[in-house]
């Protein structure tokens, strides 16, 4: 692992609701009031869109936009003002990375609605052996997991499943197991009872509750998904005319 910890460097007196959005948000306020720890090699963050991992990935030096550690793209955007504000509690193995250079730091962010331009940026500096574009979403998608999440660094997905089919998920969580067990780390969100799935991973459930951490079996999207595979009709009927 690389880092144990993620926190708001908050000036005194900010960080509250009062100070409005994204202060308001129950998980961004419990993040800056008790940081956010990480006890796994893989971490999953499971709620509705906004759960903050835009901004975990920023506070590592990431691009917001995608692509690899220590390189910029299409996105000429500076950080956030949450994404600005944060700090992590490397390791021993993360110290070298989080607190040197922008260069010396290993990793990737990979989020559904940019990974296309940012795989081709991979492309054009040749550090993927075929462009994306000559590819399905999908296998645009698996050509990075394949090739790029393959050294020790953190690992950044935003709804990695989005492109995949069912057997392509499940090469996803093969590759995360490998990555976690040989000294990567991967924080990723996802609405996927598949991969949420994995053995040993942490999985936080963010929510108007804040955060908490939760077994698989406990998850809502699990218990929403065997209900809706046993009997289709008990959710279509509140959503289909007639």
């Amino acid at each position: 692992m690389l880092i144990e910890r993620a926190y708001v460097n908050l000036p005194e007196g900010e960080g509250t609701a009062e100070d409005g959005w994204p202060w308001t948000v129950p998980c961004v306020r419990q993040l800056a009031e008790e940081g956010l720890s990480f006890q796994a090699p893989v971490t999953f963050l499971v709620g509705e869109n906004g759960s903050g991992k835009s901004t975990l990935a920023e506070g590592f030096g990431l691009d917001s936009y995608g692509g690899s550690a220590g390189y910029k793209y299409a996105s000429s955007r500076e950080a956030s003002r949450l994404g600005g504000l944060m700090r992590f509690d490397p390791t021993r193995e993360g110290r070298g990375m989080i607190r040197g250079p922008r260069t010396r730091r290993r990793g990737f962010f990979l989020r559904a609605e940019t990974a296309l331009q940012a795989l081709n940026g991979e492309r054009r500096a040749q550090r993927l052996s075929r462009s994306p574009e000559e590819m399905s979403h999908g296998e645009g998608f698996l050509l990075a997991f394949r090739e790029r999440f393959a050294q020790r660094g953190l690992y950044v997905m935003d709804e990695p499943e989005a492109a995949l089919s069912f057997s392509s998920c499940l090469e996803l969580v093969g590759l995360m197991g490998e990555l976690g067990s040989g000294g990567a780390q991967i924080i990723c969100a996802t609405h996927s009872p598949l991969l949420t799935a994995l053995p040993g991973a942490e999985i936080v459930e963010v929510g108007e509750h804040g955060m908490r951490r939760v077994q698989w079996a406990e998850l809502g999207l699990v218990d929403h998904w065997r209900r809706y595979l046993s009997d289709p009709r008990a959710y279509l009927r509140h959503v289909l005319a007639g």
